[in-house]
């Protein structure tokens, strides 16, 4: 079973998340209210926009500690807080994610590590998180190299989660590789609408096996 996190868009949305069906995705450019007891996490605005470009919505690593300081009341719901990354860069994302892991962890929340493209050629720091995030280009986080180190996350005891997941084909393949949790923008428009069918993707997760082989998954391209 893989746990959902997304935007609070709509009331509908929101009475799912109290109710604890799915999670709130907070992210620096939000200023949406965390009702009390709903579970959560804390990205870092430095994901692709939609378009597939790099993020520009980080606000530097002292307002984003900062906001991790004011919502420090629902730290105990919160799954995870994001370290910076760099789009398709493991390198970078090492280097700009370090002086981060620490903090965030001494203000109390487990500290997320966004996977990126090249990860599988370098030493992971695995014991500077808690929680390993696959993000990356869609060719690489549907690609043998992340379900690898998923597997290898796992086997030390660190939850996976991965990002832009916006589809059943795509949760149906974060279940398969072990994710316990994942988030995307699928009810940014049309939540009303879409809520239900995001709901039924937990049915499917219980009630059905995948219907495809790791071997013959493709990726989904940017969607």
């Amino acid at each position: 079973m893989v746990f959902y996190f997304a935007t609070p868009s709509g009331p509908g949305a929101v009475a799912a998340m109290i109710r604890g069906d799915i999670g709130q995705m907070v992210t620096p450019e939000q200023h949406n209210v965390i009702p009390p007891g709903v579970a959560w996490c804390h990205d870092n605005g430095c994901g692709p926009d939609a378009d597939g470009n790099p993020g520009t919505k980080y606000p530097g690593d002292e307002k984003y500690l900062a906001r991790l300081v004011r919502h420090a009341w629902a730290k105990d719901d919160c799954w995870f807080a994001t370290a910076p990354d760099v789009l398709g860069d493991a390198a970078a994302t090492i280097d700009r994610a370090l002086p981060m892991l620490g903090k965030i962890r001494d203000l109390g929340y487990r500290a997320a590590f966004v996977g990126q493209d090249g990860l599988e050629e370098l030493a992971v720091p695995w014991p500077a998180f808690d929680v390993f995030f696959i993000g990356g280009t869609t060719g690489w986080k549907l690609g043998p190299a992340a379900a690898r180190l998923a597997a290898q996350a796992r086997a030390l005891g660190k939850p996976v989660h991965m990002g832009r997941v916006s589809s059943l084909k795509r949760i149906r393949y974060a279940a398969h590789i072990g994710c316990a949790s994942a988030d995307g923008t699928f009810l940014r428009f049309g939540a009303d609408i879409r809520l239900p069918e995001l709901l039924g993707w937990g049915r499917d997760l219980r009630e059905r096996r995948p219907l495809f082989a790791y071997d013959d998954m493709q990726p989904e391209g940017s969607r």
